[in-house]
């Protein structure tokens, strides 16, 4: 099984998601795409399962999330 790093950018403008596969992208996706609202900014949820999806894995393969920013600094704003 590959080492797989989920990415998460929310809460901003643009949310999305990616899943990197040994250090490679293997999905990606933005959150605008399924809930059609331009810039969403919402957690990512459709995206992250998009990625999830598209390998055929669950969270729970997921070795670890990164998220793009502190996200305590985003909750600050």
């Amino acid at each position: 099984m590959s080492d797989l790093i989920l990415g998460v950018s929310a809460f901003y403008h643009d949310s999305a998601a990616a899943l990197i596969a040994d250090g490679v992208p293997v999905a990606a996706a933005q959150e605008e795409r399924f809930t059609r609202r331009r810039h969403d900014p919402s957690f990512p949820s459709r995206a992250v399962e998009y990625c999830l999806d598209e390998q055929g894995v669950s969270l729970d393969d997921v070795s670890a999330v990164a998220y793009y920013e502190d996200p305590r600094l985003k909750f600050r704003r």
